[in-house]
Protein backbone atom coordinates (compact mmCIF):
# COMPACT_ATOMS: atom_id res chain seq x y z
CA UNK A 1 0.00 0.00 0.00
CA UNK A 2 1.07 3.35 -0.88
CA UNK A 3 1.79 6.33 1.88
CA UNK A 4 -0.60 8.76 0.42
CA UNK A 5 -3.54 5.87 0.48
CA UNK A 6 -2.31 4.65 4.32
CA UNK A 7 -2.48 7.89 5.17
CA UNK A 8 -5.95 8.39 3.99
CA UNK A 9 -7.41 5.42 5.11
CA UNK A 10 -5.79 6.13 9.02
CA UNK A 11 -7.32 9.73 9.11
CA UNK A 12 -11.05 7.65 8.38
CA UNK A 13 -10.65 4.95 10.37
CA UNK A 14 -9.64 6.90 13.59
CA UNK A 15 -12.20 8.55 13.15
CA UNK A 16 -14.89 5.44 12.64
CA UNK A 17 -13.17 4.07 15.73
CA UNK A 18 -13.09 7.17 17.55
CA UNK A 19 -17.10 6.96 16.75
CA UNK A 20 -17.65 3.38 18.06
CA UNK A 21 -16.12 4.91 20.69
CA UNK A 22 -18.60 7.01 22.12
CA UNK A 23 -20.87 3.62 22.28
CA UNK A 24 -18.47 2.66 24.69
CA UNK A 25 -19.03 5.94 26.69
CA UNK A 26 -22.61 5.64 26.15
CA UNK A 27 -22.69 2.56 28.01
CA UNK A 28 -20.25 3.25 31.04
CA UNK A 29 -21.84 3.95 33.66
CA UNK A 30 -25.12 1.82 32.38
CA UNK A 31 -25.71 -1.53 34.16
CA UNK A 32 -23.82 -4.25 31.94
CA UNK A 33 -25.48 -7.70 31.14
CA UNK A 34 -22.66 -9.91 31.11
CA UNK A 35 -22.26 -13.51 29.77
CA UNK A 36 -19.61 -15.93 29.69
CA UNK A 37 -17.34 -17.00 26.93
CA UNK A 38 -15.30 -19.27 28.81
CA UNK A 39 -15.34 -19.19 32.99
CA UNK A 40 -13.10 -15.77 33.04
CA UNK A 41 -13.80 -14.39 29.69
CA UNK A 42 -16.64 -12.24 29.70
CA UNK A 43 -19.09 -10.63 26.95
CA UNK A 44 -20.85 -7.38 27.24
CA UNK A 45 -23.76 -6.17 25.12
CA UNK A 46 -21.06 -3.16 24.07
CA UNK A 47 -18.54 -5.58 22.88
CA UNK A 48 -20.86 -6.82 20.53
CA UNK A 49 -22.34 -3.05 19.62
CA UNK A 50 -19.03 -1.96 18.70
CA UNK A 51 -17.95 -4.57 16.53
CA UNK A 52 -21.38 -4.71 14.72
CA UNK A 53 -20.43 -0.85 14.04
CA UNK A 54 -17.07 -1.59 13.09
CA UNK A 55 -18.05 -4.11 10.74
CA UNK A 56 -19.96 -1.43 8.87
CA UNK A 57 -17.67 1.39 8.91
CA UNK A 58 -14.65 -0.10 8.13
CA UNK A 59 -15.83 -1.86 5.17
CA UNK A 60 -16.64 1.26 3.81
CA UNK A 61 -13.43 2.56 4.04
CA UNK A 62 -11.61 -0.27 2.00
CA UNK A 63 -14.13 -2.12 -0.56
CA UNK A 64 -13.28 -6.03 -0.68
CA UNK A 65 -11.38 -6.15 2.71
CA UNK A 66 -11.98 -8.69 5.04
CA UNK A 67 -12.98 -8.58 8.68
CA UNK A 68 -11.13 -10.57 11.52
CA UNK A 69 -13.11 -9.43 15.13
CA UNK A 70 -13.07 -11.06 18.30
CA UNK A 71 -16.77 -11.68 18.79
CA UNK A 72 -17.60 -13.15 15.41
CA UNK A 73 -13.97 -15.28 14.68
CA UNK A 74 -15.62 -17.95 16.41
CA UNK A 75 -13.13 -18.56 19.22
CA UNK A 76 -13.35 -18.37 22.86
CA UNK A 77 -10.73 -17.74 25.48
CA UNK A 78 -10.33 -21.46 26.10
CA UNK A 79 -7.94 -21.91 23.50
CA UNK A 80 -4.36 -21.56 24.52
CA UNK A 81 -0.96 -21.65 23.34
CA UNK A 82 2.52 -22.68 24.59
CA UNK A 83 4.46 -20.76 26.95
CA UNK A 84 7.70 -22.08 25.82
CA UNK A 85 6.95 -20.06 22.60
CA UNK A 86 7.82 -23.78 20.40
CA UNK A 87 3.97 -25.10 20.05
CA UNK A 88 1.22 -22.50 18.13
CA UNK A 89 -2.12 -22.60 19.97
CA UNK A 90 -5.14 -23.03 18.30
CA UNK A 91 -5.70 -19.40 17.40
CA UNK A 92 -2.99 -19.63 14.49
CA UNK A 93 -5.68 -21.39 12.28
CA UNK A 94 -7.32 -18.03 12.23
CA UNK A 95 -4.20 -16.45 10.13
CA UNK A 96 -5.34 -18.64 7.22
CA UNK A 97 -6.32 -17.17 4.20
CA UNK A 98 -4.96 -13.41 5.51
CA UNK A 99 -4.13 -13.31 1.63
CA UNK A 100 -6.31 -9.88 0.80
CA UNK A 101 -6.56 -6.53 3.34
CA UNK A 102 -8.00 -7.34 6.75
CA UNK A 103 -9.35 -5.56 9.37
CA UNK A 104 -8.37 -7.18 12.79
CA UNK A 105 -10.47 -5.83 15.46
CA UNK A 106 -11.21 -6.22 19.38
CA UNK A 107 -14.44 -4.19 20.16
CA UNK A 108 -13.76 -3.73 24.10
CA UNK A 109 -10.37 -5.06 24.93
CA UNK A 110 -10.20 -4.77 28.72
CA UNK A 111 -14.15 -6.70 29.00
CA UNK A 112 -13.84 -7.37 32.04
CA UNK A 113 -12.24 -3.85 33.36
CA UNK A 114 -15.61 -2.39 31.77
CA UNK A 115 -17.86 -4.58 33.68
CA UNK A 116 -15.93 -3.67 36.60
CA UNK A 117 -15.48 0.03 35.64
CA UNK A 118 -11.66 0.47 35.68
CA UNK A 119 -11.10 3.21 32.79
CA UNK A 120 -8.57 1.02 31.39
CA UNK A 121 -11.05 -0.44 28.41
CA UNK A 122 -9.55 -0.05 24.47
CA UNK A 123 -10.33 -0.61 20.85
CA UNK A 124 -7.85 -2.25 19.15
CA UNK A 125 -7.84 -2.06 14.99
CA UNK A 126 -4.88 -2.95 12.66
CA UNK A 127 -5.08 -3.27 9.45
CA UNK A 128 -3.59 -6.23 7.47
CA UNK A 129 -2.34 -5.99 4.24
CA UNK A 130 0.35 -7.48 1.71
CA UNK A 131 1.60 -9.63 4.33
CA UNK A 132 1.87 -7.35 7.76
CA UNK A 133 0.21 -4.70 9.55
CA UNK A 134 0.07 -1.63 7.58
CA UNK A 135 -2.12 0.72 10.32
CA UNK A 136 -3.17 -0.06 13.76
CA UNK A 137 -5.51 2.67 16.40
CA UNK A 138 -5.35 1.24 20.04
CA UNK A 139 -8.28 4.30 20.90
CA UNK A 140 -8.95 3.94 25.62
CA UNK A 141 -12.26 6.72 25.10
CA UNK A 142 -12.68 6.69 28.73
CA UNK A 143 -9.38 7.89 29.24
CA UNK A 144 -10.08 9.99 26.06
CA UNK A 145 -6.63 8.69 24.51
CA UNK A 146 -6.23 7.68 21.25
CA UNK A 147 -2.87 6.17 20.04
CA UNK A 148 -2.20 5.45 16.13
CA UNK A 149 0.62 4.45 14.00
CA UNK A 150 1.00 4.08 10.31
CA UNK A 151 4.28 1.46 8.61
CA UNK A 152 7.07 3.76 8.22
CA UNK A 153 4.81 6.90 9.34
CA UNK A 154 5.82 6.71 13.22
CA UNK A 155 3.41 6.17 15.99
CA UNK A 156 1.28 8.72 17.69
CA UNK A 157 -1.09 9.62 20.42
CA UNK A 158 -3.25 12.17 18.69
CA UNK A 159 -1.00 14.60 17.08
CA UNK A 160 2.09 14.12 19.31
CA UNK A 161 4.52 12.03 17.91
CA UNK A 162 5.50 8.83 20.33
CA UNK A 163 9.03 7.56 21.26
CA UNK A 164 10.00 4.61 23.25
CA UNK A 165 11.47 4.85 26.76
CA UNK A 166 15.11 5.12 27.37
CA UNK A 167 15.14 2.98 30.24
CA UNK A 168 18.93 1.22 30.04
CA UNK A 169 18.73 -2.37 31.66
CA UNK A 170 16.09 -3.95 33.61
CA UNK A 171 16.45 -2.68 37.07
CA UNK A 172 14.92 0.56 35.85
CA UNK A 173 12.40 -0.65 34.00
CA UNK A 174 8.67 -1.10 34.64
CA UNK A 175 7.21 -3.55 33.24
CA UNK A 176 3.57 -5.30 32.54
CA UNK A 177 1.86 -8.72 31.66
CA UNK A 178 -1.38 -10.54 31.68
CA UNK A 179 -2.55 -14.24 32.12
CA UNK A 180 -3.93 -16.66 29.67
CA UNK A 181 -7.70 -17.63 30.93
CA UNK A 182 -6.53 -21.34 31.59
CA UNK A 183 -4.72 -20.14 34.72
CA UNK A 184 -4.68 -22.65 36.46
CA UNK A 185 -3.21 -24.94 33.92
CA UNK A 186 -0.36 -22.88 33.48
CA UNK A 187 0.42 -21.13 36.82
CA UNK A 188 3.71 -22.78 37.81
CA UNK A 189 5.33 -20.98 34.89
CA UNK A 190 3.28 -17.52 35.26
CA UNK A 191 4.50 -17.72 38.67
CA UNK A 192 7.69 -18.60 37.69
CA UNK A 193 7.76 -16.36 35.13
CA UNK A 194 6.82 -13.47 37.61
CA UNK A 195 9.36 -13.88 40.51
CA UNK A 196 12.15 -13.34 37.78
CA UNK A 197 10.70 -9.75 36.63
CA UNK A 198 9.90 -8.99 40.44
CA UNK A 199 13.38 -9.99 41.68
CA UNK A 200 14.82 -7.41 38.30
CA UNK A 201 12.50 -5.04 37.52
CA UNK A 202 11.74 -1.99 39.25
CA UNK A 203 8.16 -2.85 39.01
CA UNK A 204 5.50 -5.54 37.66
CA UNK A 205 1.52 -3.94 36.31
CA UNK A 206 -1.31 -5.90 35.27
CA UNK A 207 -3.28 -3.57 33.25
CA UNK A 208 -6.12 -6.22 32.21
CA UNK A 209 -5.65 -5.53 28.05
CA UNK A 210 -2.68 -5.80 26.09
CA UNK A 211 -3.37 -3.61 23.60
CA UNK A 212 -2.82 -0.59 26.22
CA UNK A 213 -0.13 -2.51 27.37
CA UNK A 214 1.39 -2.09 24.26
CA UNK A 215 0.43 1.43 23.43
CA UNK A 216 2.03 2.37 27.23
CA UNK A 217 5.26 0.99 25.85
CA UNK A 218 5.10 2.80 22.69
CA UNK A 219 4.57 6.14 24.61
CA UNK A 220 7.26 5.28 27.39
CA UNK A 221 4.71 4.63 30.54
CA UNK A 222 6.42 1.23 30.28
CA UNK A 223 9.31 -0.25 29.65
CA UNK A 224 8.35 -3.54 28.52
CA UNK A 225 5.55 -6.48 28.57
CA UNK A 226 4.97 -9.83 28.21
CA UNK A 227 2.43 -12.54 27.53
CA UNK A 228 1.64 -15.79 26.53
CA UNK A 229 -1.60 -17.36 24.14
CA UNK A 230 -2.87 -13.70 23.19
CA UNK A 231 -4.91 -13.59 19.85
CA UNK A 232 -4.19 -11.35 17.03
CA UNK A 233 -6.95 -8.81 17.66
CA UNK A 234 -4.94 -8.53 21.03
CA UNK A 235 -1.80 -7.24 19.18
CA UNK A 236 -2.08 -6.40 16.05
CA UNK A 237 -2.64 -2.64 16.15
CA UNK A 238 -0.09 -2.54 19.44
CA UNK A 239 2.55 -4.26 17.94
CA UNK A 240 3.22 -1.99 14.96
CA UNK A 241 2.55 1.05 17.60
CA UNK A 242 5.45 -0.42 19.44
CA UNK A 243 8.14 -0.71 16.16
CA UNK A 244 7.13 2.62 15.16
CA UNK A 245 7.48 4.16 18.67
CA UNK A 246 11.19 2.73 17.86
CA UNK A 247 10.92 -0.26 20.26
CA UNK A 248 10.95 -4.42 19.63
CA UNK A 249 8.91 -6.73 19.50
CA UNK A 250 9.56 -10.54 19.39
CA UNK A 251 8.42 -13.97 21.07
CA UNK A 252 10.32 -14.63 24.72
CA UNK A 253 12.89 -16.16 22.77
CA UNK A 254 14.20 -12.93 21.04
CA UNK A 255 15.82 -14.53 18.33
CA UNK A 256 12.20 -15.39 16.96
CA UNK A 257 10.40 -12.81 15.20
CA UNK A 258 7.07 -11.91 16.06
CA UNK A 259 4.16 -13.11 13.70
CA UNK A 260 0.57 -12.71 14.40
CA UNK A 261 -1.19 -16.12 16.49
CA UNK A 262 2.47 -16.42 17.75
CA UNK A 263 2.19 -17.99 20.71
CA UNK A 264 4.70 -15.51 23.06
CA UNK A 265 5.38 -12.05 22.70
CA UNK A 266 7.78 -9.56 24.28
CA UNK A 267 7.65 -5.74 23.44
CA UNK A 268 10.00 -3.76 24.92
CA UNK A 269 11.60 -0.38 24.43
CA UNK A 270 14.94 -2.51 22.56
CA UNK A 271 17.49 -1.58 25.39
CA UNK A 272 15.91 -4.08 28.08
CA UNK A 273 14.98 -6.49 25.78
CA UNK A 274 17.70 -9.39 25.70
CA UNK A 275 18.13 -8.97 29.45
CA UNK A 276 13.80 -9.44 29.49
CA UNK A 277 14.22 -12.35 27.19
CA UNK A 278 17.50 -14.14 29.19
CA UNK A 279 14.81 -14.39 32.37
CA UNK A 280 11.27 -15.25 30.62
CA UNK A 281 13.51 -18.37 28.69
Amino acid sequence: MDASLLQRLALAARQAVGQAGEIIKANWRRPKTVQYKGPRDLLTETDLAVEQALTVSLAALLPGAAFLGEETSGQTGDQTGDPSGDRPGDQSRLLLGLDRPTWIVDPVDGTTNFAHGLPLVATSVGLWAEGRIQLGIVNLPILDEMFWAVRGQGAFLGQERLSVSTAPNLSRGLVATGFPYRIPEFLPEILRQMEAVLQTAQGLRRMGAASVDLAYVACGRLDGFYEFDLKPWDTAAGWLLVEEAGGRVSRFDALKPYALGAPTILATNGLIHEEMAAILA
